[in-house]
């Protein structure tokens, strides 16, 4: 499996080539996750810390239709941007799901889930983008 290079343009839908940067990508995850009501958005910036991905958004939902609902904004926010889901897993279950674009992965977790794997913890070597550099209003 390839991966792109840092900072470079995450994969392309077929719907046309991407201009799109990891960071732009995860600043468009991050919102399309507040516009479903989600609760306590992260943006994380772990490019220092693995070669897994540049960005990880992590967030979560009271239901798993919440979670759904989310997930598919996501997923049709980044799309329409020119970027494809390599994966999306956890989607039946809705109890946590990961969203893979490459260098920006997204995390959305039930409450439950959320507070038991606690993965701001675990990644806390990554960088939180102030919430004023994402947010759309």
């Amino acid at each position: 499996m390839s991966y792109p290079l840092r900072g470079a343009p995450l994969r392309p839908s077929t719907a046309g080539p991407s201009v799109l940067d990891s960071r732009t990508a995860a600043f468009l995850a991050a919102n399309a996750c507040e516009s479903k009501k989600a609760n306590s958005t992260v943006v994380l910036d772990v490019s220092k810390v693995t070669l897994l991905a540049d960005y990880f958004v992590i967030t979560s939902g009271d239901s798993a239709a919440q979670i759904r609902a989310i997930v598919d904004a996501v997923d049709e926010s980044l799309t329409k941007g020119g970027l494809k889901a390599r994966s999306i897993e956890g989607k039946t279950e809705s109890r946590w799901v990961l969203l893979d674009f490459g260098s920006v992965i997204v995390h959305v977790l039930q409450e439950k889930e959320r507070n038991f794997y606690k993965i701001e913890q675990f990644w806390n070597h990554g960088l939180i983008v102030d919430r004023e550099e994402w947010v759309e209003e």
